[in-house]
C-alpha cells in the first residue's frame, strides 16, 4: 500500500471560495478593512482546524482498518477477446467507506466499466467487474488499483493505491484454433473452407490392420492376416509422419500494414500471419510432424529462432517465443534469411515463407526461393490488401468509380503476374487476403502430405 494523498474536496473548495466572496462583498458595502480581515482570518483558522481534525480522524480510522483489495486476473489474455476482470474490496473494520475505484490497465487495453463508485459497509466486501480487451500482443503491464475515498466530514478526498503491479502476456487469438479442433472432432471442417479427404488406405506409412470394408483396395489386403482371422483383413496407411514444417516469418516493414485494423476491430496483417502460423502448427503437430520457426527482417538482437520439434507442449513453447514480436521498420533481406535457414536446417522441410509481397521485391525474393528449393520444399504465402478487393467489387455509382475499379483490377493483375513470375509454376504458393491465410495454408499442407512431396 502506497502513501495516501489528500486532495481538498469540492465542498471545501466551495467553502473557501464562499469565504473570499463574502469578504469581498463586505468590503464593497463599506465594512472596515480591519474588521473584515479579522473576521475572515478567524473563520479561515476555524475552517482549517475543522479540516485538519477531519483528515486526522479519517486517516486514523483508515490505518486502523484499511480496505483490502483482491484482484482476479487471468494467466494470460487473447488479442481482441473481451475479458471480464473482478475486483473485490474487503472492509474488515466497522466503518463504511465510500470509494471510487480505477484499475491501472496497460496502455494497449481498451476497457468498459471504469471508474466505478461503491460503498463498502463495515465487515463486508464489494465486488466490482469490468471488461478489458487487449489491442496488441506482447507483455502487458497492470499497475496498482487506485482508490479515492472521502474523509468522514467530507473535507478531503484521499487517493490510495492498493495491490502490486503485474505483468501478463497477451497471446494471439486462439479462436480459430479452437474452432478448428471442434469442427475436426465433428468432421465438419468444410464449414470453414478446409478440404478433407478420406484417409483410409492413403499415405505410405503403415498404421494398422482392419477389417475389409466395401471400397477398400484389393491390393491392400493382408493375405496372411486374412488366413489367420478367416475374414478379409486390409492394411491401413497414413500420411508420412516425422516430417518438418518450418516457418520463415517476415517481421520487416511490409508486415506493418493493418488497413485500419484497430478502427475496424480486425486483425493486422502480422496478427493474421501469426494466427495462420499457430493454426497450421497445431495441425502439423497433430499429424506427428515437427514444427519450427525463424524470423527475419528485424534487427539481429530481436530475431527469434525456434528449433523444430514435436509433441503436445511444442505449440505453447512456440507461442511463448513469438507472442510479443512486432513488425519493425527495417527492410527484409530474403536472400540472407534463406542463407541462414540453410545453415541451421539441414534436414529437408516444408519451408513456409510468410510475407507481404510487392512487385519491387521480385528481384530479391526470386533468388532466395531458388536457393531454398535446392534442398527444401518451399511455399510462399503472401498477404494481399483487403482494400483492393473492396474497391474492385464496389458498385459504379459515379463516373469516377469506374476509374477506381479499373485501377484496382489493373494493380491486382500486375501483382498476380509479378507473384507468378517469382514463384514459377508452383501450385502450392498462395497470395490471399489476411483473413483467408490460415485456411489456405492448412489446405496446402494437406495437399503436400497427400501427394507425398516431402
Amino acid at each position: 500500500m502506497t502513501c495516501a494523498l489528500p486532495i481538498p474536496a469540492r465542498a471545501a473548495v466551495l467553502a473557501l471560495a464562499g469565504l473570499a466572496v463574502s469578504a469581498a462583498v463586505a468590503l464593497l458595502l463599506g465594512a472596515p478593512l480591519g474588521y473584515v480581515a479579522v473576521a475572515a482570518g478567524v473563520l479561515l483558522l476555524l475552517g482549517l482546524a475543522f479540516a485538519a481534525l477531519d483528515l486526522w480522524q479519517s486517516l486514523r480510522l483508515w490505518h486502523a482498518a484499511p480496505l483490502r483489495m483482491e484482484r482476479n486476473l487471468p494467466g494470460a489474455f487473447s488479442l481482441g477477446v473481451p475479458t471480464v476482470l473482478t475486483l473485490a474490496l474487503v472492509n474488515e473494520g466497522a466503518q463504511p467507506w465510500r470509494v471510487a475505484v480505477f484499475d491501472e490497465l496497460d496502455a494497449h487495453f481498451s476497457f468498459d466499466g471504469l471508474p466505478q463508485s461503491v460503498t463498502v459497509p463495515g465487515g463486508s466486501r464489494a465486488v466490482l467487474r469490468y471488461t478489458a480487451t487487449a489491442t496488441q500482443r506482447g507483455v502487458a503491464q497492470f499497475g496498482a488499483t487506485q482508490l479515492r475515498w472521502r474523509t468522514r466530514l467530507g473535507c478531503f478526498e484521499v487517493r490510495q493505491a492498493l495491490g502490486e503491479p503485474r505483468r501478463l502476456r497477451v497471446y494471439p487469438n486462439f479462436a480459430a484454433l479452437a474452432r478448428y479442433a471442434w469442427l475436426s472432432g465433428d468432421r465438419r471442417l468444410a464449414q470453414i473452407g478446409i478440404k478433407t479427404y478420406a484417409q483410409r488406405g492413403l499415405g505410405t506409412d503403415f498404421r494398422q490392420l482392419a477389417d475389409y470394408k466395401t471400397g477398400d483396395s484389393l491390393r491392400h489386403i493382408d493375405w496372411k492376416a486374412t488366413q489367420r482371422q478367416r475374414r478379409p483383413i486390409v492394411r491401413e496407411f497414413q500420411d508420412d509422419r516425422d516430417q518438418c514444417v518450418l516457418f520463415l516469418l517476415d517481421c520487416g516493414r511490409r508486415m506493418r500494414a493493418d488497413e485500419g485494423a484497430q478502427a475496424q476491430k480486425a486483425n493486422s496483417h502480422f496478427d493474421e500471419a501469426l494466427n495462420a502460423l499457430m493454426l497450421l502448427s497445431y495441425v502439423a503437430l497433430k499429424e506427428g510432424d515437427e514444427v519450427g520457426a525463424m524470423t527475419f527482417g528485424c534487427p539481429p538482437e530481436e530475431r527469434r529462432d525456434f528449433a523444430p520439434r514435436k509433441g503436445t507442449a511444442t505449440l505453447n513453447a512456440l507461442m511463448n517465443r513469438l507472442h510479443d514480436i512486432q513488425p519493425g521498420a527495417t527492410h527484409s533481406d530474403y536472400l540472407l534469411a534463406a542463407q541462414e535457414l540453410l545453415i541451421t536446417q539441414k534436414r529437408r522441410a516444408l519451408v513456409i515463407v510468410l510475407t507481404n509481397f510487392r512487385d519491387e521485391d521480385a528481384t530479391e525474393l526470386r533468388p532466395a526461393i531458388k536457393l531454398l528449393r535446392r534442398k527444401h520444399l518451399v511455399l510462399v504465402a503472401s498477404l494481399r490488401e483487403r482494400v483492393l478487393g473492396r474497391i474492385a467489387s464496389q458498385p459504379l455509382a459515379q463516373p469516377r468509380d469506374a476509374v477506381d475499379v479499373a485501377a484496382a483490377h489493373l494493380f491486382d493483375q500486375s501483382r498476380r503476374d509479378a507473384f507468378a513470375r517469382v514463384v514459377g509454376n508452383d501450385p502450392l504458393s498462395v497470395d490471399v487476403e489476411p483473413a483467408d491465410l490460415a485456411v489456405a495454408l492448412v489446405n496446402r499442407y494437406h495437399a503436400v502430405k497427400r501427394a507425398g512431396l516431402l
